[in-house]
């Protein structure tokens, strides 16, 4: 063995082991926060005032500002500093509330339904009373014999869409072997056919088009309401209208689920005539302001108190529910968490940051206007002075179940501190750590300007099945695994916050 390398095995032999050392985490307050989370919880009565209490968030709605003002309240009773709403950006939206919903098929028999307006459509004249007609067309052609016969009619676009029985478990659990396999890395992805087309674009081509053209008579002839198949087990889904504030109205529109919307197309179908009673009140007002709550631990070190761990969830939900599992976990979560090390009286070397985001659902609005207010603008790639004193952010939102590990977003150098953070909670299920990247929240406004953000692998419980639909209540939060979320965030955060250094970010490519 030549000097060079001798030198460098003696180095690796000295330096790894302390390395490993400035990882492993505090256990006397690993100790402390599991005996004051698990013992003297917060998570149920947070869960009442943020769900029951509360009700449905919609980004930029009077329910949304009323959140906001209780999870103020609640931080400052909780012993939060520097706790503020503060604007984050413009919301093209704007405003809007639903005030009524009511519909009933009422020929060829009475039987009312469940049903959620879409956000951002309009309402009905009072009660509209009118038979259903149902558009069935391919072509332009197929189109031309519906005109003249929409105006003031409740319309339906028929559809192909199957459902078939489920025979998998309401609720459920990663099992081991998913877990294992979870934490491989899969490599990179595998390469797409030239000229390969996505299933649904490849079954029918012109299938957007004519969709285009059929939405287009629908405004034009003046129908009064339209349907939309949208959700299943008699529940239907919450969406909104691509709407931009200040437009027209658009016409109402109404979700049902797919069993209720089905058979209406059966029965007509086979020329049964259906007649339905539908009536709808929304209000459009003013509010194109995006608003976030945020609140903090104050840092204690001179020199690093500037530096922020930050700890984040979406407030906003969709109308239809008061947004139990999507995404009042995650606040509740973040809330305890930092009350948790409060309550301790932790004295952070870094501050430690609570954000909960509004305009999530719509494109993570709050998120990325934090990110470009006080990190980075990702368009001009502006660096504001919080982007060096940002070490990393940790994020929940994928439903109510118990975390059982940490994405790494592709951030190798995070491994080892994972590892060690996450140990003392391995009897509780929590040891997964996997390469692979998630999406379709918060983080990704963090990864996007090369700042270290990451979600943690949770048990799916029943999060696809009942997010964004009426289902999603405090009946759908399981309040024990919350109370674990909320130790293994605040040991995480605890450990962020007092390490030596700042948080790895990934090598500038």
């Amino acid at each position: 063995m030549n000097r060079k390398k001798l030198f460098f095995s003696v180095l690796v032999a000295v330096l790894l082991p302390l390395a490993l050392l400035a990882q492993t985490p505090d256990l006397e307050m690993v100790y402390k926060i599991k005996q004051k989370g698990f013992n003297n919880s917060k998570i149920e009565d947070l869960a009442f005032w943020f769900t029951d209490y509360s009700g449905p968030r919609l980004s930029a709605s009077k329910g949304d500002k009323r959140a906001q003002e209780l999870a103020k309240q609640k931080m400052e009773e909780m012993g939060f500093q520097n706790v503020k709403i503060e604007e984050a950006t413009d919301f093209p939206r704007g405003g809007w509330d639903n005030l009524k919903t009511y519909a009933a098929m009422t020929a060829p028999y009475y039987t009312n339904f469940a049903c959620n307006p879409v956000a951002w459509t309009g309402s009905t004249n009072g009660l509209v009373k009118s038979e259903v007609v149902l558009i069935d067309a391919q072509t332009e052609e197929d189109l031309a014999k519906y005109a003249g016969k929409l105006r003031g009619k409740i319309v339906m676009v028929a559809t192909t869409t199957t459902l078939t029985l489920s025979y998998d478990p309401l609720a459920s659990r990663y099992t081991d072997q998913e877990l294992e396999e979870l934490a491989k890395d899969p490599g990179p992805p595998a390469p797409r056919p030239a000229g390969n087309m996505p299933p649904n674009m490849a079954q029918n081509p012109n299938q957007n088009q004519i969709r285009g053209k059929i939405n287009e008579m629908i405004i034009k002839e003046g129908a009064a309401v339209i349907l939309n198949n949208s959700g299943s087990y008699n529940i239907p889904r919450s969406n909104g209208a691509n709407y931009t504030h200040g437009d027209p109205e658009p016409i109402a529109q109404l979700n049902l689920p797919f069993e209720d919307f089905d058979r209406m197309q059966r029965l007509l179908k086979k020329d049964i005539p259906v007649e339905m009673e539908v009536e709808i009140k929304n209000n459009f007002y003013d509010s194109p302001k995006i608003y976030n709550v945020v609140g903090e631990i104050p840092g204690t070190d001179k020199k690093l108190k500037d530096e922020v761990v930050l700890l984040g969830a979406h407030l906003d939900s969709w109308h239809g529910s008061t947004g139990a599992a999507d995404n009042t976990s995650g606040c509740i979560v973040m809330m305890e968490a930092l009350r948790i090390l409060i309550d301790l009286g932790v004295q952070p070397k870094r501050t430690i940051r609570v954000a909960l985001w509004s305009g999530e659902e719509q494109g993570l609005h709050g998120s990325r206007a934090y990110v470009k207010n006080y990190l980075m603008d990702r368009e001009t790639k502006e660096k504001k002075p919080g982007y060096d004193k940002f070490s990393v952010y940790f994020n929940m939102d994928n439903g109510s179940g118990r975390y059982r590990g940490i994405y790494l977003q592709q951030n190798e150098m995070a491994r080892p501190l994972f590892e060690a953070w996450l140990a003392p909670f391995a009897d509780l299920g929590a040891s997964t750590i996997t390469i692979r990247n998630t999406s379709g929240t918060d983080h990704l406004s963090f990864n996007d300007v090369g700042l270290p953000g990451f979600q943690f692998i949770q048990d799916r419980l029943e999060y696809g099945r009942t997010y964004h639909t009426p289902m999603d209540t405090w009946e759908r939060l399981d309040l024990r695994d919350l109370k674990i979320n909320a130790v293994i965030t605040a040991s995480f955060a605890y450990n962020a916050a007092m390490m030596d250094g700042l948080f790895p970010r990934k090598p500038e490519m």
